[in-house]
């Protein structure tokens, strides 16, 4: 345990331990509204500020890069491709009735099983390991561009070839599901049809 954990404990927080915990309710929140909204485009709105609030969780524990990072790509590019897959499928923009499949409590168990065991790991790996605010950054460019290129490219390229396999995705789902339809829309009336 370092001298900046010994100094205070978990009965004296500081303003930026108040700011995390206030700011992950939020993000908690908005993360809830996501998966409950019978309405697409909402959804993707408060998935916006879920992340966005996920960025400034980063910001709050110095590590500047990801944060930038995290606005960057997934709430510049991960949720802009959500809302062009939803033009481009014609996904209804109003409420939805096929937006709830009826399996909310088999997906609750699921979520809350995974949560737990997400936070058992955290908290199993992280047990007696402390982040010193007041110290060196650890999220600067150059320490996380170095760990980034050097362990983590393959994850990295794969992310983009996901991103990139959803938008082709997308693009063809609306080309099948419209196909038909538009090409009997665009098919001009043959002779002595539409004059009776």
């Amino acid at each position: 345990m370092t001298l900046a954990a010994a100094s205070h404990g978990f009965l004296s927080p500081t303003g930026v331990e108040i700011a995390f915990v206030l700011v992950g309710i939020a993000t908690l929140g908005a993360a809830l509204m996501t998966v409950g909204s019978r309405q697409l485009v909402h959804a993707a709105l408060w998935l916006v500020v879920a992340l966005g609030g996920i960025a400034v969780e980063y910001l709050l524990l110095t590590a500047e890069f990801i944060a930038w990072v995290q606005v960057l790509i997934y709430v510049g590019s991960v949720v802009v491709l959500l809302l062009f897959g939803l033009m481009l499928t014609k996904a209804p923009i109003g409420p939805s009735p096929d937006a709830d499949s009826g399996n909310r409590w088999a997906a609750l168990t699921v979520a809350g099983a995974s949560a737990a065991a997400l936070v058992w790991v955290v908290v199993d790996a992280f047990r007696a390991t402390w982040i010193d605010l007041d110290g060196a950054a650890q999220g600067s460019a150059a320490a996380s561009g170095n760990s980034l290129f050097r362990y983590w490219v393959l994850p990295f390229e794969a992310l983009s070839v996901l991103l990139l396999a959803a938008l082709v995705g997308a693009i063809v789902l609306s080309r099948r599901g419209g196909g038909a339809k538009g090409a009997a829309e665009t098919t001009p009336p043959a002779a002595g049809e539409g004059r009776h």
